[in-house]
């Protein structure tokens, strides 16, 4: 079976640490790759519109929850006037949704969007919502559908990306001036976005031999000049929100503490699982993993830029509190001789249908999780039986070795933070509902068939960015809308 990679658009409100005011924005794109051949973007990848995929790869410290809106701004908020500023197809869009999605992007990107003069903000982002309206009507005629349980997994993937609970980050949203109701219809939204434009542009790409010839070379040239890839594993000390200077004091005591250790030669990643206050710790031994110094946090970047590997960097301080970080490895991102690290994967795919529901099916994989935890069940064996993954499932579930990047977002997140032998909870993406298990994991040179197929997914996401272009245009141009001039006083 063929997953393919797609931009996981989740763009949702409040989160993303500086919204894009374009037009059109969080570009999906359609990678396809082989659910058994190793590829990765090995080669440079273009830069791509940043959404929750990208904030998931890039590390914990990349985004941050919004601080809680400002006085000001909330009475900015109540203060706009109430009326119908455009139509879509009969669905109206009014002046107080605008305004408080441009209040928002006021007060998430800072300086920039205010340098943009208030109409011409006001106008882009209407602009943005139409769209936006225009393609979730569409959806809603293809009848594409968002699952509960999808929801719930992307609200444990936001908050695991910030580095808070689920509790916390019901809070966060709560202070900047979202209910939980609206806060999770963004993201059905966004998902709902992600599927309709996985469906409408993956079969409008394709990308020749000469194209990928043409794109090694010029990767084997820029390799000197490259960004190069860097892996980081850190140790997070958490800053509590509105902490006193004496528990500031107290957690950069404790972070000095770890680096000193560590720098003494005790095992990073066990300081990791012990000490770190990041969620996934204890999986990953605090790991980040292997990618472009441009998908890491600038701070991250910065402080380990003359650090050799192998070195401890820190304590240094960010929005979530105190890193220690250690360099486990950087090369060159455009090299033939790039190392990527591999993870042998297997899973049990189970489609809901009319008679079981995404949790109905869960509840299934998770017993079987448990069965095989207790020793009672064999992995394998329960794959064969009833994976509908056909190919896959004939070999007892196995998907060979796999390279980042090969798997949709949603599988492949689950995956990174498994440790071999580990077991993941039911996880949805849109081919069904997965059960999977980390075998292994190994460091690999890409073979030239693995660097021609990393290449051809890097220029068909670097094309999708464009026929994407096109189709939102498309969608907005089939759509009524209906400008509204506001109501004279």
């Amino acid at each position: 079976m063929r997953f393919p990679l797609s931009v996981f658009a989740l763009s949702c409100a409040a989160l993303l640490a500086a919204p894009a005011v374009q037009a059109q924005q969080n570009g999906a794109g359609a990678r396809q790759a082989q659910g058994r051949s190793g590829t990765a973007a090995a080669p440079q990848a273009a830069p791509a519109r940043r959404g929750i995929t990208d904030i998931m790869r890039a590390g914990p410290a990349t985004t941050t929850l919004p601080p809680a809106a400002s006085a000001g701004s909330q009475a900015t908020g109540q203060r706009a006037a109430e009326y119908i500023v455009a139509l879509v197809n009969s669905e109206p869009i009014t002046n107080t949704q605008v305004q408080k999605r441009v209040e928002r992007i006021l007060r998430e990107a800072g300086p920039e969007a205010e340098r943009i003069p208030r109409d011409q903000l006001n106008r882009q982002v209407l602009e943005q919502i139409i769209s936006e309206r225009a393609q979730l009507q569409l959806a809603k005629e293809l009848n594409i559908r968002i699952d509960t349980i999808a929801i719930d997994q992307a609200e444990e993937v936001v908050a695991r990306q910030n580095q808070v609970s689920l509790t916390e980050l019901r809070r966060r949203v709560a202070e900047a001036g979202l209910s939980r109701e609206e806060f999770r219809n963004n993201l059905r939204d966004q998902l709902l976005l992600t599927r309709l434009r996985e469906r409408e542009l993956e079969g409008r790409v394709k990308v020749s031999d000469d194209e990928i010839d043409q794109f090694l070379r010029e990767q084997r040239a820029a390799a000197s000049t490259a960004v190069p890839d860097i892996n980081l594993a850190q140790v997070l000390v958490v800053v509590p929100e509105r902490a006193t200077p004496a528990q500031v004091a107290d957690a950069q005591k404790r972070a000095e503490d770890i680096a000193r250790r560590a720098r003494a030669g005790e095992d990073f990643s066990q300081l990791a699982t012990q000490l770190s206050d990041a969620p996934d710790a204890r999986a990953t031994g605090g790991v980040l993993g292997l990618r472009p110094a441009d998908r890491y946090p600038p701070l991250f970047v910065e402080s380990t830029q003359t650090a050799p590997v192998g070195s401890i960097v820190g304590p240094v301080r960010s929005g979530a509190g105190f890193h220690v970080l250690k360099v486990l490895a950087k090369q060159s991102a455009a090299s033939p001789d790039a190392v990527v690290t591999q993870t042998q994967v297997r899973h049990i795919l189970i489609r809901p249908d009319g008679t079981r529901t995404p949790e109905q099916v869960a509840a299934q994989l998770a017993d079987y999780k448990r069965r095989v935890q207790a020793g009672t069940a064999d992995f394998a064996t329960l794959a064969r039986d009833n994976s509908q993954d056909t190919v896959s499932a004939r070999q007892g579930g196995e998907l060979g070795w796999s390279t980042p990047g090969q798997f949709v977002p949603e599988f492949e997140e689950a995956m990174s933070r498994l440790q071999p032998g580990q077991i993941s909870d039911p996880v949805i993406t849109r081919f069904g509902v997965h059960l999977i298990q980390v075998e292994g994991r190994r460091d690999a040179k890409l073979n030239p068939a693995e660097l021609r197929e990393a290449a051809r997914n890097i220029l068909r996401d670097r094309k999708m960015e464009d026929a994407y272009e096109a189709w939102a245009q498309e969608v907005r141009q089939r759509a009524y809308v209906e400008m509204r001039e506001p109501p004279t006083s």
